[in-house]
């Protein structure tokens, strides 16, 4: 098996739409003489060895490396590293082994060298789906009836799915049609927002606790794994994770088996994981505030759901959605859609629906009630949306700050990047990024004659 010089750092680089991880992974050598050198573990049952002879998959220069020091093979589902016999012994996390199951991020040190395995990720493009709806999810963009297919694919198996994606852009709703149309239906769809549990106690709700563990535990607890028995369960906001409880969670998902708080033994559970998040999970690996080995547990299907502001062809057929559903036989004067689709909806899906649920209850005649709706929807002050939990309500706000701050500096200063980075007293990369963020189009924010891309002249 020939050496593999392919891209194995896709982790630092963007991330597509949607992608899943490929049966068995990639060794890649991060110390010693030969890194950067890699060789694939594929599905085709084919082990690939590691040492200094010829014959092996990966030839290493390192001279405390043994002619075949050890191997990895795919046994069932579980990728096996099994030492050969060499001299200086095999290692993971400073302890020798013989024989040992391993998963993605793991480093293996032999002699010198020390080899890590990543996963095999695969960009997935499926083909638009021919319905514009997934279950209750609306939406006619290919992006979103891409994801359709993809979804449809993945429902039908056990695997393990992250959803990324803006708050209010449904991530919620996807992972339970996932749930719908999986075989699972007819078992619990259980919900763990990660972010609004009190630390101390998100291992006694994830995992439940026994009788006395801790004060306050006055009778045993099912945790919501348990709870989920048979069927999916799902992990909202699962990056506001602190690091110190994801080694528990990464137990619980290799060992597929639960250990109640002040418990000392396993009990199995039979879960289907779908994990969410609105922060940029690889980015959080990156800075070492996620751990590498429980993202790569999570993304072995990965979805990114696009914002609305990205599919504003999708707007009238959301609108048309919610009238059906909240005002059945109301209707929407052209004045409203335009007023509708012009609107930045920084608040996504969620914000949309809000809007046209007060909008139709306000209705006045056969018509919805569009001013009063949006009147409504926030303070008139400051646009602070007090029908959102404290969180999200303050994220808008910065959100709608930023957006209306930036298109205003980049316009009175034509555009010129370096003159509106010194007034604003912000350095450029980051102007750039604000600009590249919100998508704030130069040529369409300009006066009439002024064409000019942001320049940093």
């Amino acid at each position: 098996m020939s050496k593999d010089r392919s891209n194995v750092t896709a982790l630092l680089d963007d991330a597509p739409s949607y992608s899943r991880q490929t049966q068995g992974g990639i060794f890649i050598v991060i110390k010693g003489p030969d890194r950067g050198e890699a060789v694939r573990l594929t599905n085709s049952r084919e082990p690939v060895s590691f040492g200094s002879g010829p014959q092996c998959s990966l030839v290493l220069t390192d001279k405390t490396v043994s002619r075949k020091h050890v191997e990895a093979q795919l046994v069932g589902d579980e990728v096996m590293m099994i030492d050969c016999g060499s001299t200086n012994g095999t290692f993971i996390q400073g302890s020798r082994f013989e024989r040992i199951s391993i998963g993605f991020g793991a480093e293996i040190k032999l002699g010198r060298t020390v080899i890590k395995f990543l996963p095999d990720e695969e960009i997935v493009d499926p083909e638009p789906s021919a319905q514009t709806a997934f279950g209750t999810i609306v939406g006619g963009d290919t992006k979103m009836r891409q994801m359709f297919t993809l979804l449809e694919e993945v429902g039908a198996t056990t695997a393990t799915v992250l959803i990324e994606g803006e708050t209010g852009t449904g991530k919620e709703l996807i992972a339970e049609e996932v749930h719908n149309h999986s075989p699972r239906r007819d078992g619990p769809f259980v919900v763990f927002d990660c972010g609004s549990v009190p630390r101390e106690l998100i291992e006694s709700m994830l995992f439940g606790h026994v009788k006395g563990s801790f004060t306050g535990a006055v009778t045993d607890r099912k945790g919501a794994f348990a709870e989920a028995h048979g069927g999916t369960i799902f992990l909202d906001e699962i990056g506001e994770m602190a690091l110190d409880l994801q080694p528990s969670l990464l137990r619980v998902l290799d060992k597929r088996a639960v250990r109640k708080v002040g418990s000392n033994t396993y009990e199995k559970i039979d879960v289907r994981v779908v994990a969410a998040t609105n922060r940029d999970l690889r980015a959080e690996v990156a800075k070492k505030a996620f751990r590498e080995d429980l993202y790569y547990r999570l993304a072995v299907i990965r979805v990114s759901v696009p914002p609305l502001r990205e599919r504003g062809t999708d707007i009238p057929l959301l609108i048309q959605h919610f009238v059906n559903n909240f005002g059945p036989g109301l209707t929407v004067t052209p004045e409203d859609m335009a007023r509708l689709v012009r609107h930045s909806w920084p608040g996504n899906v969620r914000e949309l629906r809000n809007v046209m649920e007060r909008a139709c209850l306000l209705a006045r005649g056969n018509t919805i009630n569009l001013e009063d709706a949006l009147v409504s929807e926030a303070a008139p002050s400051l646009g602070i949306r007090t029908d959102l939990p404290f969180k999200e309500a303050k994220g808008q706000l910065v959100e709608m700050f930023e957006r209306e701050y930036i298109e205003d500096l980049m316009r009175r200063h034509k555009m010129n990047l370096s003159a509106a980075a010194r007034e604003a007293q912000i350095d450029r990369k980051h102007l750039r990024e604000l600009i590249r963020k919100y998508g704030l189009d130069p040529r369409h924010k300009l006066g009439e004659g002024d064409e000019e891309p942001p320049s940093d002249d």
